[in-house]
């Protein structure tokens, strides 16, 4: 185990006072020991590569070392600004890089994790990042020295850590106040949907509670797919799919993965899209991997809505507004966005799925209309 007190001490130590990311379960200690001290910048970032420069634009203004923590997954929406713009044969830019190693070889994980998790060993010398896996206090020396590396030779470097590595840190951030739950939602929606109509939801929550709680309701109508990964293409793998059914499709995002790549639902108006409806399942938090904030509550949707093309806006922010808004928005032509606020919290015991192809199977069974 590693102390998570004497990894944040050592990052003052060092006077590193800047981080940035997008929280993960593996560094969601590190994050709330981070949101317990108010005299340093930590900004949750919408995603990993904003992350990163956040990172470059601190250095660039004060000459200091950014540090920015992620999943391995991310590194994917942080590859670009890492190497295009950081290496040592463009700006050499320094940076200390904290990742989470989900689907590390030696730990049995979820399927999504396999690949990013057997290649992240071999991405990061590819990128020619000099890094060290952290497994217990005493490897923090071995961190000390890989900072005193960044600093010297203005450099990437990344620390790795595996999950459930790091001690417990209580949070001192407050959750939303919030009424109405998840499952309360999802079910009166199952209740309401048609035979024909498809649901797309986020990874997370958003999609384990809806697999467990069609079985659980015994709700045959509609069919849905479940993304278990791919944070922030919700919205798009729902879009395309209007443009080649005359069915109803529902997309189920959640906020972190909305505020991801919020912008490409800029296309919208590319669409003849009245069969596509979003629903955006807010609790301000990334509640699967440890209830870090998300800073979306000062975000007008009605506005927002709007001008990215969605003809109808429906709140839902209370228990008696759930069955009138959700007839609504079903009834009525799209594009239609819906914003239901929920409180944090899950079902205890949620399952995960597990048969992909399965899943895909039946979503893809006899015509898609």
């Amino acid at each position: 185990m590693i102390d998570t007190k004497k990894l944040f001490n050592l990052f003052q130590k060092k006077k590193i006072n800047f981080f940035s990311g997008v929280p993960d379960s593996c560094m969601n200690e590190f994050c709330n020991e981070l949101s317990n001290h108010k005299n340093i910048d930590n900004i949750v970032a919408a995603n990993e590569g904003s992350a990163v420069s956040l990172g470059i634009g601190y250095h660039l203004a004060t000459s200091k070392i950014p540090c920015v923590y992620m999943q391995n997954s991310g590194l994917g929406n942080a590859t670009d600004p890492l190497t295009n713009l950081m290496s040592k044969s463009v700006y050499n830019i320094p940076m200390i890089i904290l990742i989470g190693w989900r689907g590390a070889p030696s730990i049995k994980d979820e399927a999504q994790h396999d690949i990013q998790g057997r290649v992240l060993l071999d991405s990061l010398k590819l990128f020619e990042i000099k890094n060290i896996v952290i497994s217990n206090d005493k490897d923090l020396k071995k961190a000390a020295n890989l900072i005193n590396y960044s600093k010297k030779n203005s450099a990437r470097v990344a620390l790795i850590f595996k999950p459930k590595i790091l001690t417990k840190v209580t949070s001192t951030h407050k959750n939303n106040r919030n009424k109405i739950s998840r499952e309360e939602f999802i079910v009166e929606l199952l209740k309401k949907i048609d035979k024909k109509t498809k649901i797309i939801s986020s990874v997370g929550f958003n999609s384990r509670e809806l697999f467990f709680l069609r079985k659980r309701e015994k709700i045959v109508n509609g069919k849905d797919f479940l993304l278990v990964g791919g944070m922030g293409h919700t919205a798009m793998t729902a879009l395309s799919m209007t443009k080649y059914t005359k069915s109803q499709v529902i997309c189920m995002d959640g906020d972190g993965s909305f505020i991801m790549h919020m912008g490409a639902l800029s296309i919208l108006n590319n669409f003849d899209s009245s069969n596509f409806k979003y629903i955006l399942i807010d609790n301000e938090a990334h509640e699967s991997i440890g209830v870090q904030p998300i800073s979306i509550n000062k975000i007008d949707f009605i506005k927002l809505s709007k001008s990215l093309g969605f003809k109808n806006f429906y709140l839902i922010n209370s228990k008696t507004e759930i069955k009138k808004n959700i007839t609504k928005f079903l009834k009525n032509k799209g594009p239609s966005f819906m914003h239901v606020k929920i409180k944090v919290g899950t079902i205890k015991n949620l399952p995960r799925p597990k048969d992909f192809i399965a899943i895909k199977r039946n979503f893809m069974r006899n015509k898609f209309n």
